[in-house]
């Protein structure tokens, strides 16, 4: 029976419990009914909302359908309307581009056209060019031609000359003709200032130099041509080296030998002749040569007073000589103009002279014009104005004024060396003016004059003395 009560029991609280439970299931049903309600609530309001929505967009769908009938109508109408306007403006841009396209085409004509003549003028002249070169290379073949025709009419002439220069008496007479030039070129001319072949006499004896250059005080340089050229010429013919040292060696041992020749000769025992005597080489080259063997040679030369010269420092020699006849002939033109101007300065103090007399006239002329210009103005005028308060006459009588200005003294140191000096014709001013301060005689001298200043003061004198009888 307690097993019984316990199970009982047991159920009873097992029954209570699923009541329990049933309860709270029951009331979380009531729960959910409620949220159950509430939500069918809330989807009868969303559904209303989506019917709403739904009419909404309905509506607007059958707008947009309406629009877009509209809008395939307007884009129908605008295609149309756009592929004539695409049309004309096509057109109309195809107008524009053929005007720019020949606007442009004319501008780069004109920017081509100096290329273009610069082109035509490059072609041009590239033709004249090819004409040219072509003429040119004609020109030029005919040019070798012509030198080798004339390489070989030198060559033989050359051989003839050298053979010709083996003669002494034409090696003499090119020696001779080389001097004289260069004495032309130097402006030492035959008629003036040289001698060709002139003889002179030294110690009794008579000696024939090639050429004697006057000098301007009269004195003489002689100058003696020298071509010992038999040598030079074997060594230039030779290809043997050794040959042509010798022939060298030789050569120079024959212008050591004229230098000793000239130098017996004694030319400068000739009157009016400097202690020297020259010796004229007509090339550069043969003195060089000379030289080369013999170092000393000018040295040597110079010890026996013997002078070597090429064409060269003979010019300038002969130039230097031509130079102090230009300085004789100024000397001479000065010597002459100092005569002409002592005589002249000699004259002058002849006419200070002349001048102080005419001063001192002047004076004398003056004061006596001013005296008798007090005389009448103090007593003939004063009896003669009288007339006019007496209606004698009406014309008004002219004042006499006297004369004030002084003579202008003279201050030339080249006139006043032996003239009085005048004192000032003052007149009635005489002495205020005579209070004027007169040079001292320091003052008036200036030195020796030149002959400008003597002409500049005898003009000067002259047109004051114009002046005074003027007036």
């Amino acid at each position: 029976a307690q097993a019984l009560l316990a199970q009982s029991r047991t159920e009873v609280a097992q029954a209570r419990s699923e009541t329990a439970h049933a309860r709270t299931e029951g009331a979380q049903s009531r729960g959910d009914v409620a949220e159950a309600r509430a939500e069918a609530a809330a989807a009868q309001a969303e559904a209303a909302i989506v019917s709403a929505d739904v009419a909404k967009a309905v509506a607007e769908r059958n707008a947009a359908v309406e629009r877009a009938k509209e809008l395939a109508a307007d884009r129908e109408g605008m295609l149309n309307h756009f592929k004539v306007l695409s049309n004309e403006t096509i057109e109309k841009q195809g107008r524009v581009a053929d005007a720019n396209a020949e606007a442009r085409l004319k501008a780069t004509e004109q920017l081509m056209a100096p290329v273009k003549e610069s082109l035509d003028k490059f072609n041009s002249r590239l033709t004249d060019v090819e004409k040219e070169r072509v003429q040119m290379t004609t020109e030029l073949r005919t040019q070798v031609q012509a030198v080798q025709h004339t390489g070989e009419t030198l060559r033989r002439e050359t051989s003839a000359l050298v053979t010709a220069l083996r003669k002494p008496q034409i090696r003499g007479s090119w020696g001779e003709t080389q001097l004289k030039r260069v004495a032309e070129i130097a402006g030492m001319m035959e008629r003036c200032d040289f001698d060709l072949q002139h003889t002179a006499r030294a110690d009794d004896r008579t000696v024939r130099p090639d050429m004697r250059v006057n000098l301007a005080e009269g004195k003489h340089i002689f100058v003696d041509s020298k071509v010992p050229l038999s040598a030079f010429l074997d060594a230039a013919d030779t290809e043997d080296e050794r040959l042509k040292a010798e022939f060298l060696v030789k050569y120079a041992k024959n212008v050591k030998a004229h230098v000793d020749q000239l130098s017996s000769k004694q030319y400068w025992k000739a009157a009016e002749t400097p202690e020297f005597v020259v010796l004229f080489l007509p090339n550069e080259i043969f003195f060089a040569t000379a030289l080369d063997q013999i170092p000393d040679l000018y040295e040597y030369a110079g010890h026996r007073d013997v002078v070597l010269a090429t064409p060269t420092t003979l010019i300038g020699m002969l130039r230097a000589v031509a130079y102090g006849w230009k300085q004789a002939a100024l000397a001479e033109s000065a010597a002459e103009v100092f005569k002409l101007g002592r005589e002249l300065h000699e004259k002058l103090g002849l006419m200070g002279n002349r001048f102080d007399k005419l001063g001192r006239a002047l004076r004398s002329s003056v004061n006596a014009y001013n005296e008798t210009i007090a005389t009448v103005e103090g007593t003939v005028m004063v009896g003669a104005r009288r007339f006019r308060d007496l209606k004698v006459s009406e014309k008004e009588l002219t004042a006499l004024s006297s004369v004030d200005e002084p003579v202008r003294q003279i201050q030339a140191p080249e006139l006043v060396e032996n003239a009085v000096q005048v004192e000032p014709l003052v007149g009635r001013g005489s002495k205020r003016r005579s209070q004027r301060a007169i040079p001292e005689a320091d003052q008036l001298f200036r030195g020796d004059p030149d002959l400008l200043e003597l002409v500049d003061d005898v003009e000067s004198g002259l047109q004051s003395v114009v002046d005074g009888t003027g007036a």
